[in-house]
């Protein structure tokens, strides 16, 4: 009768743990938001680290930059096919007062680094480890990728893979 009173303690312990995290969970999931950022708006303020050391304040190219701020994943088909791109009007608009800054959402850095190389890229790169800037943009889907022009605004949100024409044309758009 002991052994059997412990084993029921036990269960109903597990199953009480269980429906906690569910319950948690939903209320996660439903009932807070994550704060999206609209065109209009002017882009949340972060400091982030780039994966060779250098801080990047989006605070620091206000009034002097136009930032193309990418949001992206080292298993995600169409940032690859759009990163080249990325990278070659990077080298034409960066001296012309453009800055990208690619947000890898919290993968291994070994995993980053494997893809910079692979595709030769030369604007920074940052790991949003814990998501923080993802939950604090709301985005999704990815690649999502946000046109902020000098005075800090959000001026255009664009979801899903660029062609090199629009890569091109979104630079121009934000360029002071």
């Amino acid at each position: 009768m002991d052994k059997k009173r412990r084993r029921l303690v036990m269960r109903t312990v597990i199953l009480l743990l269980l429906g906690a995290a569910l319950v948690y969970t939903l209320y996660i999931n439903f009932f807070t938001s994550k704060e999206k950022v609209a065109v209009g708006d002017k882009a949340p303020d972060f400091v982030v680290t780039d994966l060779n050391g250098k801080e990047h304040h989006l605070s620091e190219y206000r009034g002097e930059k136009g930032v193309f701020l990418n949001f992206w994943g080292t298993w995600c088909e169409p940032c690859q096919r759009e990163f080249p791109y990325i990278d070659t009007h990077y080298q034409e608009y960066k001296n012309q007062g453009i800055e990208v800054i690619a947000i890898n959402v919290g993968e291994p850095k070994f995993s980053v680094n494997n893809f910079i190389e692979k595709y030769d890229l030369s604007f920074p790169v940052v790991i949003d480890k814990g998501n923080q800037l993802l939950n604090a943009y709301g985005i999704d889907p990815l690649p999502t990728t946000l046109l902020i022009d000098k005075d800090g605004e959000v001026v255009k949100i664009i979801t899903g893979e660029m062609t090199n024409k629009m890569v091109r044309d979104y630079m121009e758009q934000i360029k002071p």
